[in-house]
């Protein structure tokens, strides 16, 4: 089956199930990377510890949505 099949039988399904195909095969592309995970909580521990001992100021959450 090649993507013109696919696409042309997923076109048949009613609008919720081409809705979870949807989803289904975007959370296929989304796979979690453990590498990627553990920097980005390396960065978020810095930035806490930064923000506990003053060296970094906190931005309200009014400002933020502001803009």
């Amino acid at each position: 089956m090649n993507r013109k099949d696919i696409l042309e039988n997923a076109l048949k399904l009613k609008p919720d199930e081409r809705f979870m195909v949807i989803e289904d095969l975007i959370k296929s592309l989304d796979e979690p990377d453990s590498s990627l995970d553990a920097i980005w909580a390396e960065e978020a521990e810095k930035r806490l510890k930064a923000y506990r001992f003053g060296d970094l100021e906190g931005i309200p959450m009014e400002e933020v949505f502001k803009e």
